[in-house]
């Protein structure tokens, strides 16, 4: 049998994990003295631009809805 498996998974970390990562270990370790809220900014800043990428993904697909049915 031949175990070779074609399918590739690009998987890993993303920039915003690693610098999750990276401020939650300085902040730990007492290097940087930053809130918590800008520790975990790469979060909440990747996670706002993919809802605001969503809705406006949305927005124009019903725009265009729109038009072809006028």
């Amino acid at each position: 049998m031949n175990n070779n498996n074609n399918n590739k998974n690009a998987g890993g970390l993303g920039l915003g994990t690693i610098l999750t990562i990276v401020f939650v270990v300085l902040k730990l370790c007492g290097v940087i003295d930053w809130a918590w809220i800008w520790v975990l900014a790469p979060l909440w800043i990747s996670a706002a631009l993919t809802i605001i990428l969503v809705i406006l993904a949305i927005v124009i697909a019903k725009i265009k809805e729109r038009q072809f049915w006028d």
